[in-house]
C-alpha cells in the first residue's frame, strides 16, 4: 500500500510552489515521483502534427514524494501517513489527527 496515491490532495513542501496545494494525478513509484496538478509547470515546445497544433505548451512536471505531503482531512495541514489494521483492512491513517484517509 503507498502512502501517495493518485487522486489524493497533497501540499507542497519545498521549491518555487512552496505553499501550495494540489491533486495528485500520477505517481510513478519507480522513480519516486508524483505529478500533481497546477504544480511544478514547465514550458515545452511541441511540435505540430495532424491531430494538434504546434507551439509552447505548459505541462505538470513530475515532483519528487519526499518534497509533498498529504493533507490532512479535518485541519487542511501538511500530515505524516501511518497504516492501520481496521475491521480486517488495512487503511491509511493521518498522524496529525488520527483521521482516516479515505479508501
Amino acid at each position: 500500500m503507498q502512502k501517495i496515491r493518485k487522486g489524493d490532495q497533497v501540499v507542497i513542501l519545498t521549491g518555487k510552489d512552496k505553499g501550495r496545494n494540489g491533486e495528485v494525478l500520477r505517481v510513478m513509484p519507480k522513480d519516486e515521483k508524483a505529478v500533481v496538478r497546477g504544480v511544478n509547470m514547465v514550458q515545452r515546445h511541441q511540435k505540430q502534427s495532424q491531430s494538434q497544433q504546434g507551439g509552447i505548451v505548459s505541462k505538470e512536471a513530475p515532483i519528487h514524494l519526499s518534497n509533498i505531503a498529504l493533507v490532512d482531512p479535518k485541519d487542511g495541514k501538511a500530515t505524516r501517513v501511518g497504516f492501520e489494521v481496521r475491521d480486517g483492512k488495512k487503511v491509511r491513517i493521518a498522524k496529525r489527527s488520527g483521521a482516516i484517509i479515505n479508501g
